[in-house]
């Protein structure tokens, strides 16, 4: 089950789930605390879209012949968490979590409507966010670099966390749709 506690969300007509008022930003602090904190709550509001679901409306797709679920969207995000800051930034050698050379689209693909792939994908992701906070708290720096042969120089840390941001603003909009397809509640 997801993390509980909650950004808002409402139900079709409009009125509030009950879910408890939408976080303030991050205010004032340097540049690694707004960035932590920007990046800490793009992840609790992608947390409490997926909150409350069970396993078949978890890896229920919405729009055929896509593979995009919820649960897929969990495991995708475990494996971009740990591609950009265990094995890109930290340069451990990490296996794929869910995809594979032979499946690249594993993590949407193996999605299914089964309670223990639902607990492991959410376990599997805690622990690359946590991974991933601690590794951005005990940087020396923003500044710290990792080699991208995919672009022939290096990456700043900073680039990292703005790149994972990113990344969950484009998932937030698929979970919203996602979720008011399953029960009508609209995320704000």
């Amino acid at each position: 089950m997801a993390p509980s506690r909650s950004a808002d969300m409402s139900t079709a007509d409009g009125d509030p789930s009950g879910e408890g008022p939408r976080e303030p930003g991050p205010g004032p602090g340097d540049e690694r605390a707004v960035l932590t904190e920007s990046l800490r709550r793009q992840r609790r509001a992608f947390a409490v879209k997926c909150e409350g679901l069970d396993a078949s409306a978890m890896a229920r797709r919405a729009l055929q012949p896509s593979t995009m679920s919820l649960l897929g969207l969990v495991r995708h995000l475990a494996e971009i968490e740990r591609g950009t800051f265990r094995v890109f930034m930290a340069g451990q050698d990490a296996p794929w979590l869910f995809c594979s050379p032979a499946d690249p689209d594993g993590d949407f693909a193996g999605a299914a409507a089964d309670p223990r792939l639902v607990e492991e994908a959410w376990a599997a992701w805690r622990a690359e966010v946590e991974f991933a906070t601690r590794f951005l708290a005990e940087a020396p720096g923003l500044d710290l670099l990792a080699e991208d042969e995919h672009s022939d120089g290096a990456v700043s840390l900073r680039e990292a966390v703005v790149g994972m941001i990113e990344e969950y603003g484009r998932h937030l909009g698929h979970a919203d749709l996602l979720r008011e397809h399953l029960d009508a509640r609209l995320g704000r």
